[in-house]
């Protein structure tokens, strides 16, 4: 039977067309994966935490006695010199007016007083006379028992009646003392409250402290104030420090003098800082999502000095970064390519095309790069982010970003 060349040629055609759609149909397709290079580098890990500057020496002025503020001299901002700048001025509390009945009791008080002033007078002059007299009969008794007219005891009695009569006269001038105390206190109760007298008479001057500014003020207008009451703060806005509020267990792995930076704080470039001290006293804190956390307070100094700071003051937020640790030169690889299988950290590494699934040991991790203590060598390429349907020999290529 003669077949045509043709024949054959067109037959060899169709059976290589399809073996190439079986190949084309069977043939696994490329994974597209994201690929990151395993170098070294640096690797930094910090504590973050928001914080808050305020004057490392903060001064408080309280009113010193119960009274009338008059309006505040000074302005939030203004300068103070310590000593010399009047920062506010307390009037003292005037006595209360009386009424009809209080004042009847008052004038009753001050005729008793009256009269108890009188009685003692009347009993100092008593006294005195009968030291006087007791003073004549001690000289008379010495005189007889000078001739032998009257004997040693009766001499003895003479004076014993002086001494008395001498401590009748001191108890007699005390009662009148006491009296005439209590006669100004009742008449002083009677006093019209505008007639006020003395050093107290018109106002109390509060003096600034300290060099600085003001910086809060309770208020400014005239108004009535007890002893003790804030009236306004006083401090350095060129001497800052900062206050970061951390959680305990971030606050212990941290070190005393370690090394931070300063974000967010409104004006260009980031601020040095060093961690001066950890408070040693914790406390409970409830969280946004009503979590009881424990907290504690690390106090940061700025370094960064000069125009680099300028415009920050006091109680202006800022974002803290702490470090923890450090290294200058380690192998790291994006930690967004590592998982766990078990126990053990592995990568995909891509190798000809191909993913291999490669044990490695991790270190210390900032959240974003992991050091590589074993495992992968610099240069080495992984997959990061590995899909779920990514197994180990998949075929993979490299998704091209636009």
């Amino acid at each position: 039977m003669h077949v045509s060349i043709r024949t054959v040629s067109i037959a060899a055609l169709i059976v290589g067309l399809i073996l190439a759609l079986l190949v084309t149909a069977f043939r696994e397709e490329p994974v597209a994966v994201d690929l990151a290079t395993v170098e070294r580098g640096s690797l930094v890990i910090t504590v973050d935490a928001e914080g808050e500057t305020r004057v490392r020496e903060l001064y408080t002025v309280s009113a010193p006695i119960s009274g009338t503020l008059l309006r505040l001299p000074l302005s939030v901002g203004d300068p103070v010199v310590a000593g010399e700048t009047v920062v506010a001025q307390v009037q003292p509390a005037s006595a209360p007016l009386l009424d009809s009945r209080s004042r009847a009791q008052a004038e009753a008080s001050l005729l008793e007083a009256d009269a108890q002033v009188l009685f003692a007078e009347a009993e100092v002059a008593r006294t005195l006379a009968e030291v006087r007299y007791s003073i004549s009969q001690s000289e008379r008794a010495e005189a007889l028992v000078a001739r032998g007219a009257a004997s040693l005891t009766r001499l003895e009695d003479a004076g014993m009646q002086v001494e008395l009569a001498q401590s009748g006269a001191a108890s007699a001038e005390a009662r009148l003392a006491m009296a005439r105390a209590s006669q100004e206190r009742a008449r002083a109760a009677l006093d019209d409250p505008g007639e006020a007298t003395g050093v107290f008479a018109c106002c109390v001057q509060l003096f600034a402290p300290s060099d600085g500014m003001v910086l809060s003020q309770s208020d400014v207008s005239a108004r009535p104030v007890v002893a003790g009451e804030t009236l306004l703060s006083i401090g350095d806005p060129a001497a800052l420090e900062v206050v970061v509020n951390l959680l305990s267990a971030d606050a212990t792995r941290l070190q005393e003098g370690a090394l931070a930076t300063l974000e967010r704080w409104g004006g260009d470039g980031v601020l040095e800082a060093r961690l001066r001290r950890i408070e040693p006293t914790a406390r409970t804190v409830v969280s946004a999502l009503g979590i009881e956390e424990q907290r504690v307070d690390a106090l940061l100094d700025i370094t960064t000095s000069g125009p680099g700071q300028a415009g920050l003051g006091h109680g202006f937020s800022v974002y803290a970064r702490i470090e923890e640790w450090r290294t200058d030169d380690a192998l790291l690889v994006p930690l967004s390519a590592a998982f766990r299988d078990g126990a053990q950290w592995y990568v995909f590494q891509a190798l000809e095309g191909i993913a291999i699934k490669q044990p490695v040991e991790l270190g210390r991790h900032d959240g974003r790069l992991a050091v590589v203590k074993e495992g992968l060598g610099s240069g080495a390429q992984v997959i990061t982010h590995p899909p779920d349907t990514l197994v180990e020999g998949s075929a993979i290529s490299e998704r091209v970003r636009f």
